[in-house]
């Protein structure tokens, strides 16, 4: 039995040969990370989205609400319609900034809790859905371009203002004593909506653009602003979210309920297709091709590597089972056993005696030696080897000092 050698390769790869392996992709992944937390970093500061009255951006609100609070009026933003609708009591303006976002249930809740408290609701670009619950008699028109527009209507908070950039979408609506102002072709861009005798009046924004940051100060756009926004000492600023409790609750129409149902037949041919076209240039399993080894690789080596393994795992019982085979397999041509019968004891054994004038550790150990248990340790397999040797040697030697017949005899 070989024992291995201290310098023998490892079977397994080493930290070194992983690091060479991966070192690429892990240094970009931790620059990713690292660029990823720097941005986030760069950008945890006091910054808010469009229309947030806490934002100095371009796009944001803060300068008009800097001024509504130096006129003494305050802002307080809320992200729920529930928030909303408790913060909008009377003598309040309620400003939706983004009334789309909001579910049939959301507006329903919101308007059932405003409709009978004095004030103002003022909606930003109000799409058909928002219109039904709050306006019901006011219906969308074709849109107008975004520019500076005169009032052409009788409204004080425009006739003060004067011109303002306004434009977008455009409403109609036959309501009497409706104030029509800032037309495009004859279509309102602000619609205010009388208020009942106990409720709020209503406004109709066609473009939020004259709120931003960078507009307001153009034209008369600060001062419709202050007197639409500011008519009552507190403003409920409503920054609709996606986040909002109350959104869940609707029903809102998953992604895939908004996909056509023709469009499911089209991917299942695409699927069928696919599957098709795989299958057609799909390898084909073939006859296995005989290569020539890149390396020839010695037989000793290879039976010391072997013995190498079967050390590594202590498994001598494998060891003893190919020891003993591999013996009754070379000696069953000497005493003329087919190579059938070669692993058979009641064929192997009978012909063994024959030939044998003295057995290796007498006869009662040969079906031991040969077809016994497996060694105890390694000094006993080692010892199994030698008599296996022994006996080998034993038949060889008879077998060729045996005398042989003349051909003529």
């Amino acid at each position: 039995m070989t024992t291995a050698a201290p310098d023998a390769p490892a079977l397994s790869p080493t930290v070194r040969s992983l690091w060479t392996r991966f070192r690429g992709p892990l240094l970009a992944l931790l620059l990713l990370v690292i660029s990823g937390v720097g941005i986030a970093a760069l950008q945890s500061g006091e910054q808010h989205g469009r229309l947030d009255p806490r934002s100095a951006d371009r796009t944001g609100s803060r300068a008009i609400a800097q001024l509504l609070s130096s006129q003494g009026v305050s802002t307080q933003v809320v992200t729920t319609s529930e928030e909303a609708a408790a913060a909008a009591g009377p003598g309040t303006t309620l400003l939706i900034t983004t009334p789309d976002m909001l579910t049939q249930g959301q507006l329903t809740g919101l308007h059932s809790a405003t409709a009978h408290t004095p004030g103002r609701t003022v909606l930003l670009t109000p799409d058909s859905s928002s219109l039904e619950t709050f306006a019901p008699d006011v219906r969308t028109d074709s849109p107008a371009r975004i520019s500076a527009r005169q009032p052409s209507c009788s409204l004080p908070e425009a006739q003060r203002a004067g011109n303002a950039l306004l434009g977008g979408q455009s409403y109609d609506t036959s309501t009497p004593g409706t104030d029509r102002c800032y037309l495009s072709d004859n279509r309102p861009t602000l619609l205010r909506l009388p208020a009942p005798r106990t409720g709020r009046d209503t406004v109709l924004l066609g473009s939020p653009d004259f709120l931003y940051n960078h507009h307001l100060a153009e034209h008369g756009n600060a001062s419709l602003a202050l007197q639409l926004l500011g008519t009552h000492k507190h403003l409920v600023w409503y920054l609709p979210s996606i986040s909002d409790p109350s959104a869940a609750q609707d029903g809102r129409r998953g992604f895939l309920d908004l996909i056509p149902s023709g469009w499911y037949w089209a991917l299942l041919q695409l699927a069928f297709a696919a599957v098709l076209a795989a299958l057609w240039r799909a390898r084909r399993l073939g006859p296995l091709v005989p290569e020539k080894l890149p390396v020839t690789v010695p037989a000793a080596e290879t039976t010391e590597g072997h013995a190498r393994l079967y050390e590594q795992a202590h498994a001598r019982d494998r060891a003893a089972a190919v020891l003993r085979s591999a013996t009754r397999t070379r000696l069953a041509p000497f005493i003329g056993v087919s190579p059938t019968h070669a692993h058979t004891p009641d064929v192997l054994l009978p012909a063994l005696h024959a030939h044998l004038t003295t057995t290796p550790g007498g006869d009662a150990d040969l079906p031991d030696l040969l077809f016994g248990a497996a060694p105890a340790d390694d000094k006993a397999l080692v010892h199994l080897a030698d008599q296996l040797d022994a006996l080998e040697s034993s038949i060889v030697s008879q077998e060729r000092h045996a005398p042989r017949e003349h051909p003529d005899r």
